[in-house]
This record gives structure tokens, sequence and C-alpha cells, in this order.
């Protein structure tokens, strides 16, 4: 992702904000200009809580250029409480690994870096099970 892509997306990347449609009230992520489910005009921040559960997950052996340092790394699908499903790495998983369920929060984590040692590090979320209180 190039510098300046990465410093427009802070706010999703860094905290889970998207829209509400005030048409239909549907919660939406990534943010966009038009509804997905009733095609209205939505522009309403919204900051989604950050917690849900693994709707399905993979384990990546084979990695795109510039994630080899992480490999293999486990990707998901995870159901917001407030109902959109995001593609998420899990992170801090023990050796029980995950199963589609599990509660899940979100955590900011280095994604990678662009460029040489002096290159920017790139965070985004990441998702991990939810620690026992």
């Amino acid at each position: 992702m190039e510098v300046p892509r990465h410093w427009r997306l802070r706010k999703q990347r860094y905290a889970l904000v998207g829209e509400t449609c005030p048409h239909c009230g549907a919660r939406i992520f990534p943010a966009r200009d038009v509804c997905p489910q009733c095609g209205g005009e939505a522009k309403e921040s919204f900051k989604f809580s950050g917690k849900g559960k693994v709707f399905s997950f993979t384990r990546m052996h084979s990695v795109p250029a510039g994630f080899e340092r992480n490999a293999p790394y486990t990707v998901a699908l995870v159901k917001l409480e407030e109902g959109p499903v995001v593609t998420a790495q899990l992170t801090d998983l023990d050796e029980k690994g995950v199963k589609i369920g599990t509660p899940v929060e979100m955590v900011t984590r280095r994604i990678r870096e662009d460029g040489d040692e002096r290159g920017m590090l790139i965070y985004s979320y990441k998702f991990r099970p939810v620690m026992a209180e």
C-alpha cells in the first residue's frame, strides 16, 4: 500500500470507523458514499466496538510480498457485533489456534514495513481471541 493511501485510511485502520446509514440504519464498514443495503447516501461516522466472532478462517503459508516475515499466519472473516464482516489477520493465538465462533477483539498491530529498514512502519487492525478477565 502506498503511503498517501495509508494515511487516508487511518480512521478505519486504527479505530474501525465506518458509517451508519441515516435512511435504513445499516452499519457500514469500510465507509462508502452509498449504503449497500438501501442505496441511500451514508455519511454519518460510526465507531465500531471492535468485538466480534470468527466467521471463517484460513492459515496462510504462501504469502504476498512484504508479509514473508509473518508467515505462516491466520486470516479470518470476523463478523462484528454491529453486523459487518471484515477480513483481518488474527494474532496472539495459542497452540490450540482458533475455531469458528471464537470471540475476538480488535487490536492495532504492525502489518509490515514499507521499504528498507528505515522505511515507514504500517499499522492496522488485527483481531485476537478475547482475553479472559
